[in-house]
This record gives C-alpha cells, structure tokens and sequence, in this order.
C-alpha cells in the first residue's frame, strides 16, 4: 500500500512539472497595425491604445492590459461605458 503511495505522489510531482506552455494550439491574433480614428475618437481614457486586435468571436476590438500579475485582453469602452465592436452584436 506504501508503495501505490509512493507512486501516485511520484507521478503527481511529475506531472506538476510539465511545462504546459508548450501545449497550446491556439494560434494568436496579431494587433491592429493602423487603428481607425473612429475608434480612437470614441475610446474612453485609460486604456491601451497601442496593443488593440478584434476578438473573433464577437468582433469587439480588445486591448492589452498590462497588470502587476497579469497581461491579459479586456473590452475596448467607448465614454459611455459600452464596448467598441465591428459588427452589432
């Protein structure tokens, strides 16, 4: 019984060790090159204007926020609060 123990810990360190980086097939999406003077116009302050792309799914432009943690991809707002998209969603 000592023994399954040991090897189930065993594997489970191994496995913690993967590098699951690696592994992702999602292919990224590049930032808008040139973004259109609508949407700057439009866009409330504060957010990251530089490293803007369109989300696939719903066709709302994102932007790269760069936190203290994180860099993750939040909803570009416009000054009323509501998302700058393509398309109507």
């Amino acid at each position: 019984m000592k023994k399954m123990i040991f090897v189930l810990g065993a594997a489970s360190l191994l496995a913690a060790c993967q590098d699951v980086t690696a592994t992702s097939t999602s292919k990224a999406i590049p930032f808008i090159a040139e973004v259109p003077e609508g949407v700057t116009s439009i866009a409330a302050p504060g957010q990251n204007l530089t490293a803007l792309r369109i989300d696939p799914v719903d066709g709302c432009y994102t932007f790269q926020h760069v936190g203290p943690v994180e860099t993750t991809f939040l909803p570009l707002r416009a000054n009323n609060g509501r998302p700058i998209c393509t398309r109507a969603s």
